[in-house]
């Protein structure tokens, strides 16, 4: 699986669970299932590399605007949930985390960043492929604190300096 099948079979659950995650996780696993089981491990080394990518100080730092702060689960998931959006999405906010002010129709706390579900959609279809967990994929985890120039997640202003148009869209000032 390269790329682009990744990313294919993403938004294609993305758009047929119309924005629900829960959903969006149950097509995937529907979908993963279809597949053979080193596709499905292909799948999965693709989501852990872009979760991994995705430890970054200044996403972590727009998930606090998102969610008026965010601790190491909220933004766990909401790594997950960010690969769920799409590749535009993804490689936008990777690259410029202020841009999810654009590239977010809207944010709703109760509906919206929980992608917990979506990251162990490969583990769930691997299971029921072959009956055993999912193997060590191989991938390191990164270790220590996100990459970048660190952020005081609690501060207020500093999110709103660092984040200017995503504060102004969804910010709690």
């Amino acid at each position: 699986m390269d790329e682009t099948e990744f990313w294919k079979i993403v938004d294609a659950a993305r758009e047929d669970a119309e924005g629900d995650a829960e959903e969006q996780a149950d097509l995937l696993v529907e979908r993963l299932t279809r597949l053979d089981p080193d596709s499905v491990l292909d799948y999965a080394r693709h989501f852990e590399a872009r979760y991994n990518r995705a430890y970054l100080w200044d996403l972590w730092g727009a998930a606090a605007v998102l969610f008026d702060g965010a601790g190491e689960e909220v933004f766990d998931s909401f790594r997950c949930w960010l690969i769920g959006q799409g590749r535009e999405v993804y490689e936008g906010a990777v690259h410029d985390p202020d841009a999810l002010a654009e590239l977010l129709d809207d944010f709703d706390v109760e509906i919206d960043g929980d992608g917990e579900e979506i990251g162990f959609a490969a583990d769930e279809a691997y299971e029921a492929l072959t009956g055993a967990e999912t193997p060590d994929l191989g991938i390191p985890m990164p270790g220590g604190e996100p990459l970048g120039t660190p952020l005081d997640l609690a501060d207020d202003e500093a999110l709103a300096a660092r984040f200017p148009r995503l504060w102004e869209r969804f910010g709690a000032g």
